[in-house]
């Protein structure tokens, strides 16, 4: 899987998550960046990535990504 195709994947989780259909994702976000992403959401969306793409991140690996862009990465590297 290449990286348009996790990002378009990566689009329709966050579109479900937050609930907006008109969510467009770019490596540069952050939490910051959408309403409604709390701790909470954040959960479910790691949940959501998980499911969707058949991996598992460590503690270790969340806490370092930094953005959307490093989420990416991160995704890429499992598959």
């Amino acid at each position: 899987m290449d990286r348009t195709e996790i990002t378009a994947k990566l689009t329709g989780i966050f579109r479900k998550v937050f609930h907006d259909n008109s969510l467009v994702i770019a490596d540069a976000m952050t939490a910051n960046d959408v309403e409604r992403w709390d701790s909470l959401s954040h959960m479910i969306l790691i949940t959501e990535i998980e499911k969707a793409f058949s991996v598992r991140f460590r503690l270790k690996e969340l806490n370092k990504m930094r953005n959307i862009g490093e989420m990416k990465d991160l995704i890429s590297s499992k598959l």
